[in-house]
Order: structure tokens, then sequence, then C-alpha cells
């Protein structure tokens, strides 16, 4: 397994993948491990939380630049990860007593009737590259700290943070076992998910993927939570704030290089707005600097991969040839790495990748629309339902129109995000559960009633 930087195709470092021997001892530890960790007073494992936001903080500069070599994250975007990830460990370190608290039920006299939160066991985790920190820390902040323990298959692209997550856990005192990295491919993970020591699974990625460890784990009866991308809709009414629709639609779609399951995809603008609209987005995203990840003053560094970017490219254009009209960008830079420039797409017809696949990369689709009832239709004409984003003067209007929006989030004149204190998921294809919040520690418990009469 290697590691390559994607801002110059250098390689940055090789890694042993673990044996099928390995696997086994990491399976037989993490047993081991649960059996003591779930005996653990919650105070205790809130505690060795607190720990670890203080390793990510001490060593944010570290981790940021491991972030940044190995998928090319902008530097300054790499250290907000780091540091949200230590904020999330401190939100779970302060409120997870409370969320898993016991629950009283009505009962007859002189009863008790409660329902308690148990752990189940070894949690797989199957992570993405593109935020290959906090996608891991907010399965693992809440799970492990409700007692049950973690098994992650990260990205191969991304091993050295793999392994760095698990230094975070190990440098904050939490006991063998309880936080293990596996170093293999995609092919060991039906074999992992299968054993009878596994409870469960999480897993942020493809719907291919996803529905591969769906299909493993509904055969052995295993909970599972998915985020399997989405094509979140933009929309722009007539009586938008251009100024913050402007500033907030550029950063929602290129943050991260435009590589995020939330980002910004489809711009679904009002007919009233809609030139000034589309003037000023390109004249934003041209503004972007692309260069060195780096430097701290680069706002869009490389593609994490070569073949991704190719696969994006090829999208844009399948959806040229297809009628979309190229407002800026549109072409691979003449760069060292894998460089795609920001991109506008206007004319975008129905049912070219633009407009029904999900790019992973800083492509906008732009479309005019009449009405809200027109916006609200082509926001919900995809099959992903992860976020959505919409801009109003009118908070009623908006939250009336949020209503009819096919998505697990909608966020009104503010960009789609992931947020410890609230629940995070989509609908349809684009997954299933919560993560985060108190909805997000308690997927993986059993919900155990206890009567006492």
């Amino acid at each position: 397994m290697e590691s390559r930087n994607p801002a110059t195709n250098e390689q940055i470092g090789t890694y042993e993948k673990d044996t099928d021997e390995d696997v086994e001892a990491a399976l037989s530890r993490s047993m081991d491990a649960f059996e003591e960790w779930r005996e653990r007073p919650i105070r205790e494992r809130e505690e060795l939380l607190a720990n670890a936001a203080g390793v990510l903080r001490e060593n944010k500069r570290r981790y940021a630049e491991l972030m940044t070599k190995e998928m090319g994250k902008p530097i300054s975007q790499a250290i907000g990860e780091v540091e949200k990830c230590a904020w999330a460990c401190d939100h779970y370190a302060e409120y997870a007593s409370a969320y898993l608290g016991g629950e009283h039920h009505p009962s007859p006299p002189g009863t008790e009737v409660a329902t308690v939160h148990d752990p189940l066991g070894p949690v797989l985790a199957v992570m993405p590259w593109n935020f290959p920190f906090w996608q891991v820390i907010r399965f693992a902040a809440p799970y492990l700290t409700a007692g049950n323990v973690g098994l992650l298959k990260h990205a191969s692209n991304v091993p050295g943070c793999a392994l760095a997550l698990e230094e975070v856990f190990r440098e904050a005192g939490y006991p063998d076992g309880v936080f293990q990295t596996l170093l293999i491919g995609s092919g060991k993970v039906d074999d992992v998910l299968s054993d009878d020591r596994v409870r469960a699974a999480t897993l942020t990625g493809s719907g291919p993927a996803g529905r591969a460890v769906a299909e493993t784990a509904g055969k052995h009866l295993k909970k599972t939570v998915l985020e399997l991308g989405g094509s979140d809709p933009f929309i722009v009414l007539d009586d938008a704030d251009l100024d913050a629709a402007v500033e907030t639609g550029v950063q929602a779609r290129t943050q991260n290089g435009g590589q995020s399951c939330i980002a910004a995809k489809r711009f679904i603008v009002h007919e009233a707005v809609y030139d000034e609209y589309v003037e000023r987005l390109v004249e934003a995203f041209e503004a972007l600097t692309i260069g060195d990840p780096m430097d701290e003053a680069t706002d869009i560094g490389p593609q994490a991969d070569p073949e991704l970017m190719a696969e994006l490219h090829d999208q844009v254009q399948q959806s040229v040839d297809a009628g979309a009209t190229v407002l800026t960008g549109g072409e691979p830079l003449d760069h060292e790495g894998a460089y795609y420039p920001p991109t506008v797409l206007t004319d975008v017809p129905a049912g070219c990748p633009a407009d029904n696949e999900e790019t992973f990369g800083p492509v906008a689709a732009v479309y005019k629309v009449a009405d809200e009832a027109q916006a609200i239709e082509k926001a919900n004409d995809t099959r992903f339902g992860l976020g959505a984003s919409l801009w109003t003067e009118d908070r009623k209007r908006g939250q009336r129109l949020a209503r009819d929006i096919e998505a697990g989030c909608i966020y009104i004149n503010e960009m789609v995000k992931s947020d410890p204190r609230v629940p995070f998921g989509g609908i349809k294809d684009a997954g299933y559960g919560r993560e985060l919040s108190e909805a997000g520690i308690k997927e993986f418990v059993n919900r155990k009633t206890v009567w006492t009469q």
C-alpha cells in the first residue's frame, strides 16, 4: 500500500498491508478490549476522549501536513479539519453521559421502567479519503464513548492518516485494542464484516461500496449506518442576499477541491436574479487561487488522484457534448499534479452526468427556474437526498419550502455542513442512519428496556 502526493505525484510512503493473521489478531484484541472497555464508567471514557482532543490540538500542524501530502487538501483547510475533530471530541466528552442517560417510561404503580443504552461490541468503520481525519473522528468519538470498540478500514490512499488516528487514541491513553487500524484492501471488508465478532458497521463512500456492505450486514443481521454521497442543490430565490449567496456558494462548491459529499453541486437560481448571480459566481470562481496546497494562500489544491480527476473531466466533457455550456474552467490545468479548475456549467441538459451523477470536484451545474415550485421540483430531481441549501431573505418562506425538499438536512441561508451538535445523514441513495449529536451516539447501542416490578 503506497501513499502519493497528488500535487507532485511523488511517492511519500509505503506501508505493508495487514495479513490474514494480522486481521485475526486485531479481531481477537478487539473482543478482549471490549470486555474491559464496556465496564469502564462513562465518565472515564469521556475523560479519555477529552485527552484525544488535546492530542489532536497538540499535533494539528503535523496531522494537517500529513493530510495535505496524502490527498491534496489545502493546508489551511487541513488545519481546520483537525480543529473540528478536537471540537467533536470536546462535545462528546461533555455530553455523552447526558445523551446516554436512562430514559424512564410510564408504568403501573410500584414499578419502574427505563431504557438503558448498552454498547454492541466491535464496530467496523469503512472510511473515505476526502476528510481523512473528520470522517473517522465523527464515528469514533461517539461510538467509543458509548462503550463500543472500533476497527478502521481507511481509504487505501491515506494509510499515513489511518495510522496517525490510531496514534491519537493511543497517546490519549485508550487501552490496547479499543481503536485499531486495519491496513487492508476493499476486497477484505466482506470477510471482516462477516466475522461474528464484528457487531455493526458504518461506511461513508460510494453507492456500490455501501450496497456491498449493506448486503453483507443484512445477511448477518448487523446494524449499519451508510453515508453514500449526494448531489446537493443550492437554491437561490428571487429575494436572496446575493452577496452572501455568492460568497457561500463558492465555498460550498470548492472547499476541499469540491471533493465533498455535501458540497453544493447543482445551483438552482430564480430567473429574476439568474444573470447577476451567474456573472458573480463565475467572477468569484476565477478569483480563487490554485496552487501548492502547502501554501496558506491556496484556495484550490490538486484533486486527490489523477484517475479521479480524469473521471471528473469525463463527466464534464460528456455534459458539454450533450449541450452544456462552459462559462469558466472545463479543462485540466497544464500543471504538475492533478489540478482541475473551478468550473461553471450552464444550459445543463437533463440526464447528462453533471445533472444526474455526483460530480466529485469543483464543478457547478447552474439551472434557471421561473418560481419556487420549479426550484423545489429541480432540487428533488435526483436519486440522492443528503443535504440542501436554500437562500431567501424571508425566513418563514425558507422554513416552509424546506419541508418540501427531499434531503436529510436543509440549511437556510447557510452552507450544508456537519456539526457535532446536530444529526447528520441522508435519505434515498444518499444512505440511511444518522451520525453526530444524540441521534448519532445511539445508532450503535442496545436500547434495552428494563422493567423492575
